[in-house]
Formats: structure tokens, C-alpha cells, sequence
């Protein structure tokens, strides 16, 4: 995967864990934008997760990563978005199959579900994980609503 400057958006319950996937990315040198939210004060993930889905489908931002506390509000939202392919996971093998199946261009972490050595993992495994194409293209091509 070709990484440029990664998106990120959570809402309060996701917080705490985006600030980690920023500690991790600062680690890496990955460059990073962040669409909010800046607390854990209550709000809601749409209007992160919209700002985030527009940046990835300009090019702008590529990979995303999204947090909220389920991880299933923000990947519902991301995912009305055409050129959003959000991919909400849990552990490392679900990450890989979301890049390789998939080609997700957004990662979504469930953040009251999973600690900072998970998440950790997760990244790494998204990250690294090229889409593999071939049979798996037509079923992409088949996601947008025409």
C-alpha cells in the first residue's frame, strides 16, 4: 500500500484510542491529518467521519482511520460515502483481509472493544497489506451504487 498523509476521525468514545494511532504513527513517520474529534466530550462520529470519507475520495488522504466506540457507527457512516470502502477491525486478521479482499481505503477500529497493543497490530497488519486484485476487482467494481 502507498501511503500518503492518513486521515483520521473518531468521535469522544473513540478518542483515546485515535490519540494512540497518533503517538503510533508519529513513531513511524507517517504523516497525518486530523478531522476531529479534540475531546472526549460527547459528539457525534458523522461529523468527523464525512470530513475524513471526502478527504480520502479527493486524494487528499489516503489511507483512513477511524475510530468510534463500536467501530459500527463510523464505518456506516464512511460508507455511504461512493468511493468509501470502510472496514471495521478487531484483530490483525481481519485488517489483512479487508486490504486483500477488499481494497479498503479506510480502517475502523472499535475503540471500547480493543487496548492499544491490538490496535497496534491492527495497524501494522492494514498498513502492510497490499490488495491482491485479480477476482477479487469485479466485486469492487460491483460496490457502488450506479
Amino acid at each position: 500500500m502507498e501511503i500518503k498523509t492518513i486521515g483520521l476521525a473518531s468521535d469522544h468514545a473513540g478518542y483515546a484510542l485515535k490519540q494512540f494511532v497518533k503517538e503510533y504513527l508519529t513513531e513511524k513517520g507517517i504523516a497525518f491529518k486530523d478531522f476531529g474529534t479534540d475531546s472526549e466530550a460527547s459528539c457525534d462520529y458523522a461529523d468527523y467521519a464525512h470530513p475524513l470519507a471526502l478527504a480520502v475520495e479527493r486524494g487528499e488522504c489516503y489511507p483512513g482511520i477511524a475510530v468510534c466506540g463500536s467501530g459500527e457507527g463510523i464505518s456506516m457512516t464512511l460508507n455511504k460515502h461512493q468511493g468509501i470502502r470502510a472496514g471495521l477491525s478487531w484483530m490483525p486478521e481481519i485488517a489483512h483481509l479487508c486490504r486483500q479482499h477488499n481494497d479498503a481505503n479506510v480502517l475502523v477500529m472499535p475503540g471500547r472493544f480493543i487496548d492499544t497493543d491490538m490496535a497496534r497490530k491492527i495497524m501494522d497488519e492494514f498498513l502492510t497489506t497490499d490488495f491482491e486484485g485479480g477476482r477479487h476487482q469485479k466485486r469492487i467494481d460491483k460496490m457502488p451504487v450506479k
